[in-house]
């Protein structure tokens, strides 16, 4: 059962982390000194944990404090927006909005959507981050992913929308190709420079082939001439003649049309990871979140934004 107690003292907790004092803290609440330094002390005790790190100099958060500022900050953000959509009758997006985007995806597709979408609604704030990790949008606190790849099945607490399959493809560049030929077969490339994607661990991502019954695949290990763990890191590597990649097509088709790159062996492309726009289900109902999540799942494809 919600007990009110739970909500005693959140918001001089807050407060205290963000000016980093009791004394501003309370001239901030127009408190006196020790009225805020009983709030915190009776909040530690109700949780039985320390929130603050005391010296004389200074005055932190704990490990523990760090997790339940962040915790705090998110229920009274929330709280305060249903405020004022409650009040107001809002329904023009505004407010903070947290986006956490796939690297070189986000960065060429997904983030020119979101500052147009800005534009039309310039009360939106949106916080872009850039990650191909896992996140988890719950204990983070971010609203909307996008996401290459990601679990068989998504946990209840979020929403998502599947926008395809990324397909790939093996390119090189011209001056690459008048160099060492153009191959016509999946055994040609073991005479070829590749240039393959490279993990923290020094191993590189394999390459995928289309396996022997449809809707199958085969992972093939490559060694190769350079490995960069960067998207249009890889590319960089490509145009400069260093080998042949296997590629997503919403990351090269730009250089394809302009003749940079060149696509070869086209018969061996293949499905790569699912896409998926992710989101918390908590949050969709807030006009800033759910306004978002339609703009960019009618405006994301497989291969870029329409």
């Amino acid at each position: 059962m919600f007990s009110s107690e739970r909500l005693k003292g959140i918001d001089v907790f807050v407060i205290v982390a963000d000016v980093g004092s009791f004394t501003a803290a309370a001239e901030r609440l127009n408190l006196t000194n020790s009225a805020v330094s009983k709030s915190v002390a009776r909040l530690e005790g109700r949780l039985g944990i320390r929130l603050f790190q005391r010296t004389t100099r200074r005055l932190s958060l704990t490990e523990a404090g760090q997790i339940f500022y962040r915790t705090c900050t998110a229920v009274l953000s929330d709280l305060e927006e249903v405020e004022i959509a409650l009040t107001s009758e809002q329904t023009e997006p505004q407010g903070k909005v947290r986006i956490d985007l796939p690297a070189s995806y986000g960065r060429l597709h997904v983030l020119p959507l979101i500052i147009e979408f800005v534009k039309q609604h310039p009360r939106l704030s949106p916080h872009v981050s850039f990650s191909d990790r896992y996140v988890d949008p719950v204990h983070e606190g971010i609203d909307i992913v996008v996401r290459i790849g990601g679990p068989d099945a998504w946990p209840t607490s979020m929403g998502h929308q599947f926008f395809g399959t990324q397909k790939l493809i093996f390119c090189a560049s011209p001056d690459y190709l008048g160099q060492y030929g153009q191959p016509h077969s999946e055994s040609d490339l073991d005479g070829h420079l590749c240039v393959g994607y490279g993990q923290n661990d020094g191993m590189a991502i394999p390459w995928y082939f289309k396996g022997r019954q449809q809707g199958d695949r085969e992972r093939r290990i490559m060694h190769p001439h350079i490995a960069v763990g960067d998207g249009e890191g890889e590319v960089m590597a490509v145009l400069a003649g260093l080998g042949i990649a296997q590629l997503p097509t919403w990351l090269v088709q730009a250089h394809l049309k302009s003749g940079r790159l060149v696509e070869v062996l086209p018969h061996l492309a293949t499905e790569g990871l699912p896409m998926n726009l992710v989101w918390l289900k908590s949050r969709e109902a807030l006009p800033k979140v759910s306004a978002l999540i339609e703009y960019l799942g009618a405006n994301l494809t497989p291969t870029g934004r329409r």
